[in-house]
């Protein structure tokens, strides 16, 4: 059974993290969605949250296609105990996994965690940030959809455009977990 995460913020995933993964546990930081938007100080603020923990974690720089089909990266991701996807451009993270041995072993993973709008990715369908519109995501689970916090506007634009499924809006303090089903673990989550 897979699970997959979705966080509000690094700051969550800190708050959760016994909840997470062991108490030693390999983590893998994947900071591709970070990529235009500092990638490297993203991956280091994580681990400060994370450093009141006992895992550890490495950061993969994985910023282009490229990169996403080196065979270290994807081997790093099929044999740790959690995948941590940082916040930043969920459509730079889709097109640099989609189609790609990272994508695969991200898809695969028994334990992802999806930070801020990256989470949505892990979905199909996923939500594009720019305007709420559905489109296709890696597929991990495809019964709920979920977005980080927009305008009123844009989420009721979403709901107007997704069929049943339900449709969980995630603020920076929410967090939940789905796998056959879907709960809410802390914070601000809205169903709409």
């Amino acid at each position: 059974m897979t699970q997959t995460w979705v966080m509000g913020s690094s700051t969550v995933v800190a708050a959760l993290a016994h909840d997470l993964a062991p108490v030693e546990a390999d983590v893998t930081i994947v900071a591709t969605a970070a990529h235009f938007s500092g990638a490297t100080q993203a991956a280091v603020a994580l681990s400060n949250e994370l450093s009141k923990t006992e895992w550890r974690c490495e950061a993969l720089m994985v910023g282009d296609r490229s990169a996403a089909t080196d065979p270290y990266f994807a081997r790093r991701v099929s044999e740790c105990d959690l995948v941590v996807a940082l916040d930043g451009s969920p459509l730079h993270a889709r097109s640099v996994w989609r189609h790609s041995p990272l994508g695969e072993a991200l898809t695969a993973h028994p334990r992802v965690v999806g930070i801020g709008a990256v989470g949505s990715v892990f979905g199909d369908p996923m939500i594009d940030p720019r305007g709420g519109a559905p489109t296709s995501g890696l597929g991990r689970f495809s019964h709920v959809v979920v977005m980080a916090e927009a305008s009123s506007d844009e989420e009721q634009r979403t709901r107007s455009l997704l069929g049943a499924e339900p449709l969980l809006v995630i603020g920076t303090t929410g967090a939940v977990v789905i796998d056959h089903q879907w709960r809410v673990l802390t914070g601000e989550v809205r169903e709409l």
